[in-house]
């Protein structure tokens, strides 16, 4: 038995030798998509999103060189000075701890330097660094990140629509980045790990990633349904589908080769770093990628084909063709374009496929 060949399964998707039908069982990836974003909703909406300090405000307290990252302390030496904060106590590394907290005095400040200096055995003038950072900033970040989401999705949804002569693809697009945005915020919260600049940062990478994966595939499209109303031997939804199996190789290594290194920084960030820039920015992107790739084949062509077939020329091309089909199955004498051929879907027609040359 001959082993797989990935090269030559993608060869087999791209000729239509083999193919799968992810367009015509759309409704079932809907539906994923839509348990998915009700689920995502539910836990936005039930525990939230941790804002970080950036956006909160309050003081944050970096303590270094300790030979402890043991958390008790560092809650103790705040609360024994701030009784009623409960302050977030983050190990970074193996030797630093990060402590924010409500927004505190000088005196305070002090105070808490102090006893972490004698908790862990640490100079307070070296070891020990303070910064605060008022609410108003944090606002106004959030102010401008969510502006600029929404000039870039109207931007990108007039491009798209000028691009493919299809306001409802540019819609098919649009919509599936957004899921994508929603899905990734969804495991964010449920990560429970805080919303930073570097988040901020990711999503909005995110939404750049999913067009750009989007406007492969939908090209795809666009080029296989050049002049499909012109024949009626495959529908829309029949050469939409054979797009996204022509452009599922090129996913799949996309999103391997994208994943990989954000995978390893994600890694690094997560367990042998901690709390950090880079654990916050790698697991927005590594969510982002991997669902904006899935999204491109199995949420945003399937949504263009639903869309597309409420147009009355699709709509009608689509039965004439299938009326076609029916009749050359039942051995009727139905019309059919002059040199051509019925084909089933996923058959492929080999040498009488290609175009005869002229003779000179």
């Amino acid at each position: 038995m001959a082993g797989f060949s990935f090269a030559a399964w993608g060869n087999d998707l791209y000729t239509g030798h083999r193919s799968y039908a992810i367009v015509a069982k759309r409704k079932r990836w809907f539906a994923v998509a839509a348990a998915l974003a009700i689920a995502s909703i539910a836990i936005l909406g039930f525990k939230g999103l941790s804002l970080g300090i950036d956006f909160r405000g309050g003081t944050e307290i970096s303590v270094e060189n300790t030979t402890s990252t043991d958390q008790g302390p560092a809650i103790a030496a705040v609360q024994a000075v701030v009784p009623g904060d409960e302050p977030r106590v983050a190990s970074v590394g193996s030797s630093a701890l990060r402590i924010q907290t409500q927004k505190l005095e000088p005196e305070q400040v002090a105070d808490i330097s102090a006893r972490l200096a004698e908790a862990y055995g640490i100079d307070p003038a070296t070891d020990v660094t303070v910064s605060s950072v008022g609410p108003t900033w944090g606002q106004g970040v959030s102010t401008r990140a969510l502006w600029g989401v929404v000039v870039f999705v109207l931007a990108a949804a007039a491009f798209m629509a000028i691009y493919f002569r299809a306001w409802r693809m540019s819609l098919a697009a649009i919509v599936s980045m957004l899921a994508d945005l929603l899905i990734s915020a969804g495991v964010y919260a449920l990560v429970g790990w805080e919303v930073t600049p570097s988040t901020i940062i990711g999503f909005l990478t995110i939404l750049g990633f999913s067009l750009y994966d989007k406007m492969v595939v939908f090209d795809k499209v666009r080029e296989n349904a050049d002049g499909v109303l012109d024949q009626t031997r495959t529908t829309y939804a029949e050469r939409a589908n054979l797009a996204v199996n022509q452009t599922l190789v090129r996913s799949i290594n996309t999103s391997v080769v994208a994943l990989l290194p954000v995978g390893g920084i994600l890694f690094v960030g997560a367990l042998l770093l901690g709390a950090g820039t880079l654990r916050d920015l790698s697991l927005s992107l590594f969510v982002g990628i991997a669902v904006g790739a899935a999204s491109s084949l199995f949420l945003a062509t399937p949504l263009d084909v639903a869309l597309r077939e409420r147009e009355p020329k699709i709509k009608a091309h689509t039965a004439k063709v299938l009326a076609a089909r029916a009749g050359a199955a039942a051995g009727g004498d139905v019309p059919v374009e002059a040199g051509v051929l019925q084909l089933a879907p996923g058959q492929h027609l080999g040498q009488a496929a290609q175009p005869r040359r002229k003779r000179r």
